[in-house]
């Protein structure tokens, strides 16, 4: 069981660096230091997400469902980066930032953990099955 979780994340923290080198339209030096955080707090968010403490929300952000500092300040920096990402996908794809965090929403629910806290489409939370 703890050899899939390894696997797991490592493939994410692959995925989220493939994808960032693959579509970022920003300086060299900004991509590189988005893409280390990421990377770096993927294990971190992994662990609020699998304990409830955070959820994927529909628009492709994550949403704080325990209120205390050190979370929200965790959910805010991956949020702020997440941003970046996706508005530089939407550039470069010629749509909006907040349609890119929708698709990848719908992504994200599709490789979130049984137990994961998740948001449908209409903004109710659930528990992935």
């Amino acid at each position: 069981m703890r050899t899939n979780s390894i696997i797991n994340t490592a493939a994410k923290a692959l995925f989220v660096l493939a994808l960032l080198t693959a579509v970022f339209n920003l300086n060299a030096g900004t991509k590189e230091e988005i893409i280390a955080r990421m990377k770096a707090r993927l294990p971190a968010l992994e662990q609020l997400k699998n304990a409830g403490v955070v959820g994927e929300n529909n628009l492709g952000y994550l949403e704080v469902r325990d209120d205390s500092a050190d979370t929200k300040n965790a959910v805010d920096t991956e949020n702020n980066d997440r941003k970046q990402v996706y508005a530089a996908i939407a550039a470069k794809n010629g749509t909006t930032a907040e349609l890119v965090g929708k698709r990848r929403a719908i992504k994200l629910a599709k490789e979130a953990k049984k137990d994961q806290w998740l948001q449908n489409e209409k903004g109710e939370w659930y528990q992935k099955q």
